[in-house]
């Protein structure tokens, strides 16, 4: 069997290892927004290990994979899709950039943007002045996930991070009313405070009065309590 028809038939495996007790807590815990089989994480990369190793080994990606399980109804099959990509990650381009849009702008929640982060965070690697600008432009647009990409991407760089496009990108971002933005620029600043806790410091001292309390209060979580003052 070669590699497409392979992670084909992962996608026919999916359904047989579904359990219907699992599926309504799942639902539940995600606001009952998305349809689940009921596969936990475990079991379901479980099920994808070999078909995944083998198409890394192609090294390219196929996108026809992608979007047939993005258009499942059941939530797995886009958990899967994600997976797919981030074990991919280092064979996109900026060519992808337009899809991976879609991906994110579509049956979009924070499940999916969070896993999805990780393949902007390998093109901003290996292309930072392209996407420097494009993350830059994501800060304010009118898609809440996609401002969110951008206010996560640059999470677990530690000296690598921009901290002048950090900066740029949660100022976009001052003065929102909505949980996951608030709840990101908390956690841009959170990660960054265990590499510079100073610069995180200063920057919520120098904002305290436009930051939401929930990107103070996560934002602060590591400092030590001399620097919050």
């Amino acid at each position: 069997m070669d590699v497409k028809k392979e992670l084909f038939a992962v996608l026919d495996e999916l359904p047989l290892a579904g359990d219907k007790k699992n599926a309504k807590q799942m639902s539940a815990y995600m606001r009952d927004q998305f349809e689940f089989l009921g596969i936990k994480t475990p079991k379901r990369r479980q099920i994808c290990r070999e078909a995944f190793k083998k198409a890394a080994r192609t090294k390219q990606i196929i996108w026809e994979f992608v979007d047939l399980c993005w258009q499942k109804p059941q939530r797995e099959y886009q958990y899967i899709a994600c997976d797919y990509l981030v074990r991919m990650k280092k064979y996109t381009t900026l060519a992808d950039i337009s899809t991976l849009r879609t991906l994110v702008e579509t049956k979009a929640w924070w499940d999916t943007i969070d896993t999805l982060v990780k393949v902007f965070t390998e093109l901003y690697l290996r292309y930072p002045l392209e996407m420097s600008g494009i993350m830059l432009s994501w800060s304010q647009d009118e898609n809440i996930w996609v401002r969110r990409i951008a206010l996560e991407f640059q999470l677990l760089l530690k000296e690598r991070t921009d901290t002048v496009l950090l900066a740029q990108i949660i100022e976009n971002n001052l003065g929102s009313k909505e949980f996951f933005i608030n709840k990101a620029i908390g956690w841009a600043l959170r990660d960054h405070s265990k590499t510079d806790s100073d610069w995180v410091a200063r920057f919520i001292h120098t904002h305290r009065n436009t930051l939401a309390a929930l990107s103070i209060r996560e934002g602060s979580k590591y400092l030590d309590k001399n620097l919050k003052k």
